[in-house]
């Protein structure tokens, strides 16, 4: 590590998670990008360290703001030996872990495709196990689930707003969705899929000229298409979040779900992977929607909104959630279902910045996306649950299924 690397680290995005182990507590610290295998274990009496790794100060001003603020007195060697642990694992935002992002990116645009990296762990890797899995919650839907709107249904959906949790906790409402969209999603020969980047690092949109690959083939990315959007975002923004594509669920889980409706068949696709919005332009926007819609003007196409709804609790960062909390959890995402179900994507999203943000909707992003591409336009909701997200149910994440007429 370089000596400007060890007197001001600074600590990169990672994936945070509290842990209990023979009775102490600790931080798993994991790298989304998983740029190396390994995964540190923080201990409680260093956490604080991360905040103050923000590249602001040195080694001698975190010992002495430890002791200030937080009463551990560390000595020199164990700080230096601490910061050399996230360095080796490539935590730190310097020129060592640049050079392995680079590397990494490198190599993923040489492999011969998007590999599924949630495959055997998510889902079963093999095609029967997995198409065994996804039949499964198709044949669990009740009557009125399974038959939907039949005034819809005589309708083509152009848009589909879709679940990417886990199936073991979303596959009702998965099943729910696909199932009412099937034939149009047979019919199209394009698919746009909208997803959330969970680790975006302030990157509005990343691209990926990879083909994504699931259990039952290749799903080959329309390249053509992906051009004119880099040209519409500017090249060197559209692929500096490219790598995040290498292990990013969202996209996968809906594309899993779309190549098991279509049997198996192939389909040119298109994988947008969106962070916050907040500080893009509208003249940036603009310039994407108006590249897609060009697009399906061309093509029979299918868009998908790959996102969930609240991530609330202490898995998240939040309280305790309790029955009060749920209860105003529910009607706060009826209120975002409403907005998708009447195309209203100012509504939408409008709602998300008066409050509802502190819901952590991690799929405001991709869902306002495809409303405002698609608009005009009518919804139909297909599913919805609550699901747990920590062993003592007091950490939640909603979801919902909508398809768009």
């Amino acid at each position: 590590m370089s000596e400007t690397d060890n007197t001001h680290p600074k600590l990169r995005l990672v994936d945070a998670k509290p842990l209990v182990y023979e009775g102490a507590s600790y931080l798993l610290l994991r790298d989304p990008l998983e740029l190396c295998d390994n995964t540190l274990l923080v201990p409680q009496p260093l956490i604080p360290v991360l905040s103050l790794c923000d590249g602001t100060r040195n080694l001698g001003t975190i010992r002495a703001a430890m002791a200030l603020q937080y009463g551990i007195f560390l000595s020199q060697e164990r700080l230096a030996e601490f910061v050399n642990a996230l360095d080796n694992a490539f935590l730190l935002e310097n020129e060592r872990s640049q050079q392995a992002i680079a590397a990494a990116r490198d190599e993923f645009r040489r492999s011969p495709m998007r590999a599924p990296a949630s495959a055997g762990l998510s889902y079963p890797e093999d095609p029967q196990q997995l198409t065994a899995l996804l039949q499964g919650y198709v044949d669990q839907l009740n009557g009125s689930a399974a038959a939907g709107s039949q005034a819809k249904r005589n309708s083509a959906v152009r848009g589909l707003i879709s679940p990417h949790i886990d199936y073991q906790r979303g596959g009702p409402v998965y099943a729910q969705v696909w199932n009412e969209a099937a034939q149009s999603v047979r019919d199209a020969d394009l698919a746009i899929i909208i997803g959330t980047d969970h680790f975006s690092e302030g990157y509005d949109f990343s691209l990926t000229r990879q083909s994504y690959a699931t259990p039952y083939g290749i799903l080959p990315t329309a390249i053509s298409i992906v051009d004119e959007l880099a040209e519409a975002i500017g090249a060197d923004s559209a692929f500096a979040g490219e790598l995040h594509h290498r292990t990013e669920h969202s996209i996968e889980l809906a594309a899993v779900w779309m190549h098991y409706i279509r049997r198996g068949e192939p389909i040119e696709m298109v994988p947008i992977l969106t962070g916050s919005l907040d500080e893009t332009g509208e003249e940036k926007i603009e310039r994407v929607l108006s590249t897609l819609r060009r697009s399906m003007q061309r093509r029979k196409a299918i868009v998908i909104a790959a996102g969930d709804l609240a991530h609330v609790g202490p898995a998240f960062g939040g309280e305790p959630v309790g029955p009060g909390r749920l209860i105003r959890l529910k009607t706060d995402d009826e209120v975002l279902i409403q907005a998708m179900c009447s195309g209203d994507w100012r509504g939408f999203i409008q709602a998300i910045q008066r409050g509802l943000d502190q819901n952590n909707v991690c799929g405001a992003a991709p869902i306002y996306l495809t409303l405002r591409l698609l608009a005009p336009l009518t919804g139909q909701p297909h599913g919805y649950a609550v699901c747990p997200a920590d062993e003592s149910s007091t950490s939640f994440v909603t979801i919902c299924g909508v398809t768009l007429y």
